[in-house]
C-alpha cells in the first residue's frame, strides 16, 4: 500500500462524538458541517439507521495517530 493513498480514519481533532463525521468530510475533502447535517437528515429518513452506521463506524474505522514533535 504506498503513503499517498487517503485513509478513512476518525478524527482526532475536528470531533463531536467519536470523530466519525469529521473523519468522513476530512476524507472526502468536505466541510464537516455539511457532513453532519447530512448525517442527520439521511438518519432521520432511514428510521434511525445512521444510529447503528455510526456506532459500526466507531467501533470499526480506526482514530488517527496523534503525532507529537
Amino acid at each position: 500500500m504506498s503513503n499517498n493513498q487517503k485513509q478513512l480514519k476518525r478524527s482526532l481533532n475536528d470531533r463531536m462524538l467519536a470523530g466519525v463525521c469529521g473523519g468522513l468530510a476530512q476524507f472526502l475533502g468536505l466541510d464537516p458541517s455539511l457532513v453532519r447535517i447530512a448525517y442527520a437528515i439521511l438518519t432521520v429518513f432511514t428510521a434511525f439507521a445512521g444510529v447503528i452506521i455510526y456506532i459500526l463506524m466507531w467501533i470499526i474505522v480506526p482514530e488517527e495517530k496523534n503525532i507529537d514533535f
